[in-house]
């Protein structure tokens, strides 16, 4: 047997690799980037806005008028008014002295003079000045994972950029496979999905990479088992420091963490399954450490179809097929491409459960 033969002599607790991250990671730099770039982006700062609107104005089309002047008005007893009253619509800045907009079929024309036939009370139709935005108050806070519609809320309080941190993670494959190119997509793709600059170095040597200083992680797919081909752990223990090799997590039990000049190095399986469970639980961790993150990921409720079994001390991750509030566990600890296929989301089931009976209610995380 090789001396530099990658052998796992024990299952390091999930809980002992998050407290090992939280320890050695700490969140990048903060820079502005545009809002239209943000979505999926971690906030660095609270984002103020000026007051919108800067005075009253107008929820619907309509009459803008003063309340206590129509208070008495009807079908059946209509109220002359001093002045015809200003024609505004929706958005426009009420006349100084309105309080309230009646509807356009509210005011009545009798010549050159006009008549209330509806009343209104006093802010009826309005948006008050600083109901939009109010500058004394944040929109959103630090820590804040923007998503599409924070977006359209920020750009319609014409606020252009946000302060971010958007962690630069370098990707690459431990040799051309089309596995590991797989694998590697999905992680790219969700970690650009959380806000990261993700990019992809297909065919690139590991060494170098990890050599490199333009990133502010790496992940490594594929290499972590024992076999003739496999050398991602060793290479990194030359060029920095594994942290622990082999997880209680299941699949992906040979998933490695460590460190090369100083940043965070997540080594996950090449097989797609056991790829995308060691990412979504320890990637996604790392991700929102970096990013200084605080907000869960959304989840959904719903109810097990089929009970899940676990084996105490290893974090499951059981990809499940949604329906109508429902979630049916696919496949077991082998999940061929056919069952992969058919997943909509996955259950995570911690160290210390023995799994779900059927008919339990369960968090459902979306799959990437």
């Amino acid at each position: 047997m090789p001396d530099s033969q990658q052998l796992i002599t024990k299952l390091t607790p999930l809980a002992d690799v998050f407290a090992m991250l939280n320890a050695r990671t700490k969140p990048v730099a903060p820079r502005d980037i545009a809002v239209a770039d943000a979505v999926g982006c971690v906030l660095a700062a609270d984002v103020t806005a000026a007051t919108r609107p800067a005075r009253a104005t107008a929820l619907t089309d309509g009459w803008a008028v003063t309340a206590a002047d129509v208070a008495d008005a009807s079908g059946y007893a209509p109220v002359p008014l001093a002045t015809v009253p200003a024609r505004v619509e929706t958005g426009d800045e009420l006349p100084r002295g309105a309080d309230a907009v009646l509807p356009p079929d509210a005011v009545v024309m009798r010549g050159a003079n006009a008549e209330a036939v509806a009343a209104v009370v006093p802010g009826d139709g309005v948006l008050a000045a600083g109901s939009d935005v109010d500058r004394t108050k944040p929109l959103y806070l630090a820590g804040h994972r923007l998503r599409a519609a924070d977006l359209a809320v920020l750009a319609a309080a014409d606020v252009s950029t946000v302060s971010v941190r958007a962690p630069r993670v370098a990707i690459v494959l431990a040799r051309e496979d089309l596995r590991l190119v797989a694998a590697a997509q999905v992680i790219a793709r969700d970690g650009v999905a959380q806000g990261c600059a993700a990019r992809t170095r297909n065919g690139a040597d590991v060494a170098d990479v990890l050599a490199a200083s333009d990133a502010d992680a790496v992940v490594i797919v594929g290499g972590t088992g024992s076999g003739a081909r496999d050398n991602s752990v060793t290479t990194l223990a030359r060029a920095g420091r594994v942290a622990c090799h082999g997880i209680g997590i299941a699949p992906g039990e040979t998933t490695a963490v460590g460190e090369a000049k100083g940043r965070p190095v997540l080594i996950v399986p090449g097989r797609l399954d056991a790829a995308l469970a060691a990412w979504l639980v320890v990637g996604r961790h790392l991700l929102g450490r970096l990013a200084g993150g605080t907000q869960e990921a959304p989840t959904a409720r719903a109810r097990l179809t089929r009970k899940i079994t676990s084996t105490i001390g290893l974090c499951d991750v059981v990809p499940v097929r949604q329906s109508g509030g429902e979630a049916e566990p696919v496949g077991g600890k082998v999940l061929p491409l056919s069952l992969l296929a058919r997943a909509t989301g996955y259950v995570v089931v911690p160290a210390d459960s023995e799994g779900y009976a059927a008919g339990s209610d369960v968090a459902v995380h979306a799959w990437p």
